[in-house]
């Protein structure tokens, strides 16, 4: 795991072996594990979190043979909520009516939405990044790398605002921003676009639903994005416009027939 990684997991087993730590595992049973998970089910994803650290140590204990199985594979997830609200295209220009080119707020939010980045990834992109029309970045949290043209908005965005500094969005004191820094101050100018219930994660997902209603194959999506896998690019991608989707679908239907679209 990626180092962010480790750290999420091993908040998550120390506060559990806080409570449990003194329990023997050969005696876990398929029933505690279910009433643990259940006892948590006004907050599903810390649920689901704790059922995915409690398999990785249950097949461990199994490798050690310290018990014959793995309790957790006969328990279920619970099913989570739509997570970050995926920006909508409405959305995305009220952002860019409230913050012109050649503000700090609308180059942030062309790059998060340009490059589908984490804003882990994206406090880091800088000069050294760029190599003509083109950036090349990396996706810290699976290793990926993805070489992506430059497009028209951000393009006009970063011609119109310099940092000064070698990152392209900087704090006002010159300074790169740390991913929670980033977070607070671009949910505040969401706040002042009257977008309060938009996030900066919500625009890598706008960026993935633009791709499948532009027709891209889920191969392509992941080439921009940098998701490992199909069914991560797809979870992204699902809020795409399904009439958009439909009418494009009918007419390579049509193409292929020979007639034109009705």
């Amino acid at each position: 795991m990626k180092p962010s990684s480790q750290a999420t997991y091993r908040g998550i087993i120390e506060r559990f072996l806080a409570k449990n730590g003194d329990k023997d595992v050969r005696h876990v049973t398929i029933a505690a594990l279910d009433a643990k998970f259940a006892s948590m089910h006004e907050t599903p994803a810390a649920a689901n979190n704790l059922r995915k650290a409690l398999k990785r140590l249950h097949r461990h204990a199994k490798k050690l043979g310290w018990r014959p199985d793995n309790p957790v594979d006969d328990t279920d997830g619970y099913k989570e909520g739509k997570g970050w609200h995926c920006w909508t295209d409405p959305e995305i220009q009220q952002f860019r009516n409230r913050w012109p080119v050649g503000t700090r707020e609308r180059l942030a939010m062309e790059l998060l939405l340009d490059t589908a980045l984490r804003e882990s990834d994206a406090v880091l992109v800088g000069r050294q990044h760029r190599k003509g029309a083109e950036l090349h970045l990396h996706h810290g949290k699976n290793d990926s790398l993805t070489v992506l043209e430059i497009g028209p908005d951000l393009a006009e965005a970063m011609a119109a605002y310099d940092s000064g500094n070698m990152t392209y969005v900087a704090t006002e004191y010159g300074r790169p921003y740390t991913p929670k820094g980033f977070y607070n101050w671009f949910k505040r100018a969401c706040v002042k676009a009257n977008l309060g219930h938009c996030s900066p994660h919500g625009l890598r997902k706008a960026r993935s639903r633009i791709l499948a209603e532009a027709g891209a194959t889920t191969l392509e999506g992941r080439a921009v994005t940098g998701h490992k896998t199909d069914k991560m690019f797809e979870h992204y991608a699902k809020s795409a416009n399904q009439r958009k989707l439909a009418k494009n679908a009918n007419a390579k239907v049509a193409n292929l027939n020979g007639k034109p679209d009705a």
